[in-house]
């Protein structure tokens, strides 16, 4: 006899995930549809986890400004960012991006979010550092359904359903065929044969800052 494919009929998503814009500010695309989950998706809360590379951040002072006027949800781990840190430095960061329901889409659902290049160091013959930033888990939770344990694994995730904390649910990873399994993230850098003229010219510009300043001091200040 044939033993059934249980995963077979399991529920599914398709994951799309762009850097959209150039330069060191960029806009993370994450879109999902949902397969399987039927009529259900519109009742579903669904979220995007990925792990942020050190080459990359997102500013937790500007997430607090979109999510305070209700244009994103989202959670990062840790909530202190050192947005002064260079890749060197940095470490990686963990995002729980809440994504909308798309209106052209029953199943469909899409989030963006501003994140920004960090600092690398000076390279020899490349103009360009690349930041490799994997596809996200899928996660979803759907609080007014019994989900099979046979298609739905529990996740651990510290943050409630709706983004509200108040509304505790269990979140579920679902299995998810990413359109890219990663995405490339081209940051510029310097070069290291250019140091010597950017000392030259950063001592030339303080020099000529503090004594322009100086000067107004003198001119318009008022001593005692």
């Amino acid at each position: 006899s044939v033993v059934p494919d249980v995963h077979a009929a399991c529920p599914d998503a398709t994951v799309t995930q762009e850097i959209l814009q150039a330069g060191f500010h960029r806009e993370l695309l994450v879109e999902i549809e949902l397969d399987g989950v039927g009529e259900d998706a519109g009742r579903c809360a669904v979220a995007a986890r990925t792990r942020l590379p050190p080459g990359i951040y997102m500013d937790p002072y500007e997430l607090a400004s979109l999510q305070q006027h209700n244009l994103t949800k989202v959670v990062l781990v840790p909530e202190a960012v050192d947005v002064e840190a260079p890749e060197y430095s940095a470490t990686e960061l963990l995002v729980l991006l809440y994504l909308e329901p798309n209106p052209r889409c029953s199943r469909c659902f899409r989030a963006t979010l501003p994140m920004h290049g960090r600092y690398h160091r000076p390279a020899e013959d490349s103009e360009e550092a690349l930041v490799v930033l994997k596809s996200p888990e899928v996660l979803v939770c759907c609080c007014d359904n019994r989900l099979s344990a046979e298609c739905w694994m529990p996740a651990e995730v510290e943050a409630p359903c709706s983004g509200k904390p108040n509304s505790p649910c269990q979140w579920y990873s679902v299995r998810h065929k990413p359109v890219h399994e990663e995405s490339i993230l081209q940051v510029p850098v310097g070069l290291r044969q250019h140091s010597s003229i950017v000392c030259v010219l950063t001592l030339l510009a303080t020099g000529l800052c503090s004594s322009l300043i100086l000067a107004a001091v003198c001119k318009h200040g008022h001593f005692s």
